[in-house]
Order: structure tokens, then sequence, then C-alpha cells
């Protein structure tokens, strides 16, 4: 098999691999207990507290505390990506060093610089998933500012209720694009197996998407999160 043949499949395996996960989880979230789902649950009874706080200084710590987490990591992006792109620029020397491996599967520069850009566009994407999760955590700030207030025991009225709901949505919002950027990080990491050979990259995205479904669907921190949201009940 050709390496232009060899880079096309473990591409195009991975865009499957990647997307084809990405859309499972957006769905099976609506059908079954998840992370995601239940942090939506938990994030709506956040917002109901709020009615009832006469302060929410502990509340917009919390919301900069997630805040700065996404901005962590929107700046750990731009520094990988300076680092890919001196890579690019000096693959001649890169492939040198690759090709000098013992057991070093054979290619050619153009198979280097691919990887390289595939990595680039992966970090790039992290990057607008992460800096759109700021934005949008930014919004929730000056939103929880104009949050309504009620009497303790008083029933929370539509218009109450309806600002809650839409509240949740959008730090629900800010968190999956939080998770996305995490996923390209999580993505980027096997595509470090190529550089190895094609199906030690295959092996390795494939991995990564059954390590994604297990925490997501099946982790020891989703049982504990369902436990405490049933116990609410």
């Amino acid at each position: 098999m050709s390496n232009e043949l060899v880079s096309v499949v473990c591409v195009t395996w991975f865009i499957i691999c990647w997307v084809g996960y990405t859309t499972f989880a957006r769905r099976q979230a609506k059908k079954t207990i998840c992370i995601a789902s239940v942090m939506h649950r938990h994030r709506i009874s956040w917002m109901k507290r709020l009615l009832y706080r006469e302060h929410l200084i502990a509340d917009t710590a919390l919301l900069a505390s997630l805040e700065r987490q996404v901005t962590f990591f929107a700046s750990t992006t731009i520094l990988i990506l300076a680092a890919l792109l001196t890579l690019l620029s000096s693959s001649e020397r890169l492939f040198k060093l690759l090709s000098d491996m013992p057991g070093a599967y054979p290619s050619t520069i153009l198979d280097v610089q691919i990887r390289l850009m595939l990595m680039i566009a992966i970090f790039i994407y992290a990057f607008f998933t992460f800096t759109w999760s700021m934005r949008q955590y930014g919004f929730c700030s000056v939103l929880m500012g104009a949050f309504p207030k009620a009497k303790e025991h008083e029933e929370v009225s539509e218009e109450n209720q309806r600002y809650i709901i839409h509240l949740a949505k959008i730090i629900d919002h800010a968190g999956h694009s939080y998770n996305y950027g995490l996923r390209s990080y999580y993505f980027a990491m096997s595509t470090l197996a190529w550089f190895i050979h094609p199906i030690a990259f295959l092996i390795a995205t494939t991995s990564v998407v059954v390590v994604l479904y297990k925490r997501e669907f099946h982790s020891h921190t989703l049982l504990v999160m369902v436990g405490i949201d049933v116990s609410k009940k």
C-alpha cells in the first residue's frame, strides 16, 4: 500500500471516529443517562437556588473558576500551535530524526508534514472551541448579575423558571464547548502514534473513542452523580 493511500485511510478513520463519536454522544445524551445529562439537571438545581440567595459571591467565584480552567487550555493551545508551526518549518530535520529511529515505518517528508498539519488543524479547532466557551461563561456572568430574586419558600414563577432553564442551558453550552476542546486534546494525543506506525495510530484513535465512551457513559463518577441526583428526589 502506498504512503498516500495509507495517509488517506488514516485521516479518514480519524475523522470517522471523532465526528462519529461526537454525533453519537450528542444523540445518546438525549436518550440515556450520561455525564452531560446529569450535569444539566445539577445546573438547573444550582440556578434554582440562586433565587433565594441574598449574595451571589460564591456562585460568581465558581463561574470565574470554570472560566479560568478554559482560559488555561486556550493559552496552552496557542503555545502548542506555535511549537507545531516551528516543527512544520523544520520538517526535514524531524523527518531525518524519525528515519533514524529503529523500526521506524518508512515515510516521506510529505507524510511528516501531513501529520503535523493534522495536529495543527486539531489545535486550531480546540482554540476556537475554548475561546467560544470563555465567551459563553462571560455571558453567564452578565446574566447571573441580572438574576431575579424570590422570597424564601415562595413558589417559582413561570418567568423565573424560564430564566433558570435558559441560563442553565447557556452554562451547558459553555460546558459542551469546553468538552469539545478537551476531546481535541485526546485525539491529538492519538495522532502522535502516527509518527511511530499507521496501525498504531488507528489503534490509538479507536482507543480514544473507547476511553471517552466509558468516561462519559459508564464511569464511577457518573454513578456517584446519578446517586446524588436521585437522592434529591
